[in-house]
């Protein structure tokens, strides 16, 4: 018997990768996806193409107006960030398309989530190597998360431990899509940019842009979206 699993979905290329990744293992998924107010909101059209090609038990999308709080380019009147190459991205600051404690809050929509299906597993496609210097993406925040999961909810006192699963952490772009691959995941059916087209067509300069191109390029495969402009 599979056993039941929360994903968090964005449709972007990791969580798709994690997703595939969950499947394989034997778990059996429940797709979690957030309208938050970003201002790429196509990449919901791209979770649920995803959820679907992927055959997830259940799909929710959860509701909640970032906006209100601003700080970040993607739920605020602020720019995106464009370059001309990934060379040109740093993660000595954190950037400004970070949005406040977000892997906090979708966490814990996920600990409900997971707590409603009897699930003991979260998937996250956080990653620590090829990304854009985030806080809430490294192993000791996740590492956190868990201890205070498991002191929080109904299943943790029970003795039921939850984990949380990061398949991705210590992967290269490249090697993540490379993963997917084997896993026969369509990357075509995926959205990863910050800013794309009144269409869904990616930039092709924001830094999600930059690391997705880099990564197929590592790879040694095309990526399958068609770019607005590519650097």
């Amino acid at each position: 018997m599979t056993r039941p699993a929360v994903v968090l979905l964005s449709g972007g290329l990791d969580s798709t990768t994690v997703l595939a990744i969950a499947k394989a293992e034997g778990f059996s998924p429940y797709a979690l996806s957030f309208d938050y107010g970003q201002r790429h909101r196509s990449e919901l059209q791209a979770a649920a193409a995803v959820a679907s090609a992927q055959d997830v038990n259940r799909h929710v999308v959860a509701t909640i107006d970032l906006r209100v709080f601003g700080g970040s380019a993607l739920t605020a009147d602020v720019s995106i960030p464009k370059h001309e190459t990934v060379s040109e991205l740093s993660t000595d600051e954190v950037p400004i398309t970070y949005v406040p404690a977000r892997n906090t809050i979708f966490l814990s929509f996920a600990l409900a989530y997971a707590e409603t299906v009897e699930a003991a597993d979260i998937f996250i496609g956080v990653n620590a190597l090829d990304y854009s210097g985030y806080p809430d993406c490294r192993p000791e925040y996740i590492q956190a998360y868990e201890t205070m999961a498991n002191l929080a909810t109904k299943a943790g006192v029970g003795g039921s431990k939850l984990s949380i699963h990061t398949p991705l952490i210590s992967l290269t772009k490249a090697d993540i899509i490379r993963r997917g691959l084997e896993l026969g995941v369509d990357y075509g059916l995926t959205s990863s940019c910050y800013d794309p087209s009144p269409s869904g067509r990616p930039c092709g300069h924001c830094d999600s842009c930059l690391l997705r191109l880099k990564g197929f390029a590592e790879a040694g495969t095309p990526d399958p979206l068609r770019y607005q402009t590519a650097a």
